[in-house]
């Protein structure tokens, strides 16, 4: 099958001199094309360098037809050259069809124009094609809202509708990377339909396992070298593990081939030393003459020295066999750490939520609970209030003099204004606090008017880690982030536990700001678990986003170790599942409900 994209001893360094990537030869064939691999490995550069905004500094890149290429963030779509000359991006500008929409709209008034028919080119039906896709996506979106600026549609949309641009295109070659981070389960699945029925060469970058399934090949990215294979992710995953278990045994048996040639070299070599005392003990005993004897001897040392090279030579090719094994065996290391005990009995109470006509939830001992639901619902103001509202506590501004209670905090979100966050005391006094919530910002609506959600935390040893990893000072390294929620904890330690967390050498003196994503985000997860005292709650918002799928494991196995309580925002529904989820809480437009409860014996 003929190649859409070909690479040719392709290398890219970028202007500080790091290496990106160095002499990588693959081809793409026409069809869909996932790219997987860990994140710093390069992806995102490839893609960039196929589309044509970077220049390889060697190799050779050739394409077959056109490229659209839809990077992770469409937010900077309100600068590109469509929607110049107008106050802000249109769903038009999303959609990729503003410039020919205006040539179309001055040719109906009578424009003769030869820019304005080069730029309509062959789409002289756009807009009825336009309308097919926007029906497609079903995001209640039709041809009148060609004109809606970006800003009134939710980040979900604007990504979905982005994606939709693209497809309409039709070009011969589109490249889109990550394109389902951030969406809810109903805007992947608009996504997945999209993909499903893509037409010529569709090459994604994702780590999101939906899209993977949908893939014709699967193309990974690991240790300088790419490799495609001809099936999707879960075909590709258990043709791995094959090949890895043939390179362990291949290595196995390398290895034992080399012991046993060194084996025969040192047996060979203590014949031939007993066969030379031996000999010159005969030759003496029969009265041989020096010159006889040293003729003799130098006969012996001869034939000795050949079968010691071509024992040498046994062993060297043993060695390079085993190297080649050594080569081909998958290092896919794994998170094993100890972490002290938070002390969560099964009987205690972590957090109470309450809504609606007297409905509540109470996580209680060391329970894992998912809050999900559609992208701009609300989720991360939820969580924020409380973190704020224990943040509040910390600061003496609220708490309970008894002991007794918790820190409570309460949300009445209205679209537009500015809502009131109210710590009660065990008193009852208030202690309020002004925030900015529920308005339309980002063009997401965070929290609407029928919200209303009181909760009560039950334990101030709380840890948050929020999307943006925000927790962290990118000025300081590793070791010293973690210093600053484990002040007692010497560097030493500290190295070690991160060394578990599989960061180590120099990358845990390195300011954190240098860091790879998935490295900084090891470090935001160390000052979560290796807190003093330790965390009886951890609350994680949407931890697996823009992690790629060995992070993704990295996190669950870490987290396993967790002996305390766990709530997690996640669209994640592989993540969720492996991290053995307790109860479901889904956050709508009015209010909360619980979808799952842990199955009691």
């Amino acid at each position: 099958m003929t190649s859409s994209i070909t690479l040719t001893s392709l290398s890219y360094t970028w202007p500080n001199g790091d290496i990106a990537l160095s002499d990588i030869t693959a081809s793409f064939a026409p069809g869909r094309t996932s790219l997987i691999g860990d994140n710093g490995t390069g992806k995102t550069t490839l893609l960039r360098l196929i589309a044509g905004e970077l220049t390889p500094t060697s190799g050779v890149i050739s394409l077959v037809g056109d490229v659209s290429y839809l990077p992770q963030n469409v937010s900077n779509v309100s600068s590109s050259p469509q929607s110049k000359g107008s106050n802000e991006a249109t769903l038009a500008d999303l959609l990729g069809i503003s410039s020919i929409l205006r040539a179309l709209a001055a040719i109906e008034g009578g424009s003769v124009d030869v820019a304005d028919f080069e730029a309509v080119g062959d789409d002289w039906d756009i807009s009825t094609r336009a309308e097919e896709i926007l029906r497609d996506i079903d995001l209640g979106l039709g041809l009148d809202d060609l004109g809606r600026p970006v800003h009134t549609l939710s980040g979900g949309e604007a990504m979905v509708a982005a994606i939709a641009g693209v497809r309409l295109r039709e070009s011969a070659i589109t490249l889109l990377d990550e394109p389902t981070n951030n969406l809810d389960a109903r805007m992947r699945a608009k996504v997945a339909r999209l993909v499903d029925s893509w037409p010529g060469t569709l090459l994604v970058v994702s780590h999101d396992l939906e899209i993977l399934e949908r893939m014709d090949a699967t193309a990974e990215l690991r240790a300088g070298s790419l490799s495609v294979f001809g099936g999707a992710y879960t075909q590709w995953r258990e043709a791995m593990e094959i090949e890895a278990a043939a390179a362990l045994q291949a290595k196995t048996t390398a290895e034992a081939e080399l012991r046993a040639r060194k084996r025969q070299r040192a047996d060979a070599l203590e014949r031939t030393a007993k066969n030379l005392a031996r000999g010159k003990q005969k030759a003496i005993g029969e009265g041989m003459g020096k010159g006889a004897r040293d003729a003799m001897r130098d006969k012996a040392e001869s034939g000795a020295g050949r079968a010691r090279g071509t024992a040498d030579d046994r062993i060297e090719q043993a060695k390079a066999a085993l190297d080649e094994a050594d080569a081909r065996v998958r290092v896919d290391e794994h998170i094993r750490i100890d972490l002290p005990d938070p002390s969560v009995s099964a009987s205690k109470r972590i957090l109470e939520l309450t809504w609606g006509n007297d409905e509540h939830f109470l996580m209680v001992g060391p329970e894992r609970v998912a809050l999900t639901g559609a992208n701009g619902v609300g989720k991360t103001t939820l969580i924020e209030q409380m973190m704020a509202g224990l943040r509040t506590q910390r600061m003496g501004e609220m708490g309970d003099p008894r002991g007794t209670n918790g820190a409570e905090w309460t949300e009445e979100g209205r679209r537009g204004d500015r809502g009131t966050r109210v710590g009660r005391s065990g008193d009852g006094s208030v202690c309020p606090q002004v925030l900015e919530a529920g308005g339309v910002r980002n063009g997401a609506v965070e929290l609407t008017a029928p919200h209303r959600v009181t909760g009560t935390l039950f334990t101030d040893r709380v840890a948050y880690l929020p999307q943006r990893l925000n927790n962290l000072d990118d000025d300081l390294d590793a070791v010293e982030n973690v210093r600053r929620v484990a002040p007692d904890a010497t560097p030493g330690d500290i190295r070690n536990r991160l060394a578990r967390l599989l960061l180590r050498g120099d990358s845990v003196f390195r300011p954190v700001g240098t860091l790879s994503g998935g490295e900084r985000f090891r470090v935001g997860l160390a000052t979560l678990l290796l807190a003093e005292p330790p965390a009886q709650l951890l609350v994680l918002d949407e931890p697996t986003n823009n992690l790629d799928l060995t992070s993704v494991r990295y996190l669950v196995e870490a987290l396993s170790a967790y002996r305390g309580a766990i709530f997690v925002v996640s669209h994640n529904p592989r993540f969720l599942s492996d991290l053995g989820i307790d109860h479901v809480l889904e956050l709508t437009r009015t209010g909360l409900r619980v979808v799952q409860q842990r199955v009691i014996d």
